[in-house]
């Protein structure tokens, strides 16, 4: 990961604690892990985007809605049509039961049981 010095904008290797041009100190930061782009099943209120985008982001959920309002009205809708495209290309949260066993989508639904057919 490459990285610049805050002070002069000198490209730095990685490791670097010091600035080569400037001798400022530099903290390199690791990116924080975020939650993936899901839209969730619980606190949605029409869709979930907005919430999805909030959480993925770390930002709050009601600027987001607001932000999204205010910019559905000034774009002519454009927005609008944006939040569609989330709706449907944004995938769902998946839902866990716990103590579900075997985890839904890894061997699928015993059809060969007691009493079928097969």
């Amino acid at each position: 990961m490459a990285f610049f010095c805050h002070l002069c904008g000198t490209g730095l290797p990685t490791g670097a604690r010091f600035c080569s041009n400037c001798g400022t100190v530099v903290v390199a930061t690791a990116p924080t892990p975020g939650r993936p782009l899901v839209r969730p099943l619980i606190g949605r209120q029409i869709a979930g985007v907005c919430l999805g985008v909030a959480q993925a982001n770390g930002w709050d959920v009601t600027v987001v809605r607001v932000l999204t309002v205010v910019g559905f009205f000034c774009s002519s809708g454009l927005v609008g049509i944006a939040y569609l495209a989330g709706w449907i290309g944004i995938p769902e949260e998946h839902f866990v039961v716990p103590g579900m066993y075997p985890p839904q989508g890894v061997n699928g639904p015993n059809m060969n049981g007691p009493g079928m057919n097969g």
